[in-house]
């Protein structure tokens, strides 16, 4: 729980949350914007400020357990897919891999050398190197979760666009459901011994942060 966190590493998540949150929403904005989409910029969400793109719930699910959410950006798919066949595909795309772009820039000083991965701890406040990574596997994780292809989430249009049309149907009957989904794979399996997530998105995060570190 949050009162169990170290102030260090709610300080850590805290900034993660306000850049990667930020930066996921504002990708997804700038290239609805770009293939043609007022809507993004008519809702105010074509920006950088963090504030904008927050959400409560989300937030808190971030400080928690290492992922959450942020409000998505209003998206009108006639605009960019009148513009471009896979818009809502590259739509979606942005903002998981402006996370994963966001990790490998956390994890290039650890690689280099630039930053120590352990160093002296402070009762109040990170290292740079603890910072940098709590930055990088919530960022990864971030990149990976969104990437599953169960709605709302971003994975599940960057496969719809690949999916024949039968298929495509059966994801448009499952889609009402996916709510549901998501609680089962992330609460109920886990109780009897399914832990989808840890399969998924965890061990695949630690492979990749090892991978990315250079360890």
């Amino acid at each position: 729980m949050l009162f169990n966190l170290t102030l260090p590493t709610v300080i850590s998540r805290i900034v993660t949350l306000l850049v990667a949150f930020t930066c996921h929403e504002f990708a997804h904005a700038a290239v609805a914007d770009r293939l043609g989409d007022p809507t993004p910029r008519d809702a105010g969400r074509l920006t950088l400020n963090p504030f904008v793109h927050l959400d409560l719930i989300g937030t808190l699910f971030l400080l928690l357990v290492g992922f959450g959410w942020a409000k998505p950006v209003p998206v009108n798919p006639y605009y960019v897919e009148r513009k471009n066949k896979a818009g809502m595909m590259w739509v979606s795309l942005a903002g998981p891999v402006t996370n994963f772009l966001l990790a490998v820039v956390a994890a290039l000083p650890i690689r280099f050398g630039w930053v120590p991965l352990f160093s002296g701890t402070s009762q109040y406040f990170p290292s740079l190197g603890e910072f940098l990574v709590e930055f990088l596997f919530i960022n990864l994780s971030l990149f990976l979760f969104n990437l599953l292809p169960i709605a709302p989430l971003d994975g599940e249009k960057v496969l719809a666009y690949f999916l024949p049309g039968p298929w495509a149907d059966a994801m448009d009957r499952i889609r009402p459901y996916s709510p549901i989904i998501l609680i089962v794979i992330i609460w109920v399996l886990p109780r009897f011994g399914v832990d989808l997530i840890n399969i998924l998105i965890q061990r695949p995060v630690l492979n990749m942060a090892y991978f990315l570190i250079g360890r």
